[in-house]
């Protein structure tokens, strides 16, 4: 195992740790007797190449993703809908078990979206399928 004698001391590192304390610096990483822990901030990724979310197309890399639940969720969307709705589309009566397997995954994965996206707990909110969750019910 190659280690960090001093911060200052940088012996027997790996390619990986110069990289990164090159482009980090030592505030990232903190030391305690048994254990090194390296905390890095999130940044956002900026590119000019137009993505899959932007254009919303379904391709292989999307689809092993979406689950079971996602799919029947999706199967019965062909309207704007309100999670009632949707539920007894889907015969379900357990909200949470409806919002973390079934809504929830669906809106993160960008397949459905929401009406009043700036109220997202409004009693008049609905949802609808998305171009790409719409290429997505073509395909099953």
């Amino acid at each position: 195992m190659r280690i960090f004698k001093d911060l200052d001391l940088v012996e027997y590192l790996g390619s990986g740790v110069p990289r990164i304390l090159e482009s980090y610096g030592k505030d990232y990483f903190t030391f305690s007797d048994n254990f090194l822990r390296m905390t890095f901030p999130a940044a956002e990724k900026v590119t000019d190449q137009v993505t899959d979310q932007e254009t919303d197309q379904v391709t292989p890399h999307d689809t092993p993703h979406v689950t079971p639940q996602v799919e029947r969720l999706i199967s019965i969307l062909s309207k704007e809908m309100n999670r009632p709705e949707i539920q007894l589309m889907l015969n379900l009566s357990d909200r949470m078990n409806f919002m973390n397997n079934y809504l929830n995954p669906s809106l993160i994965n960008k397949l459905i979206e929401m009406t009043i996206p700036e109220k997202p707990k409004s009693r008049l909110q609905k949802y609808r399928l998305t171009k790409k969750g719409m290429s997505l019910k073509k395909s099953q």
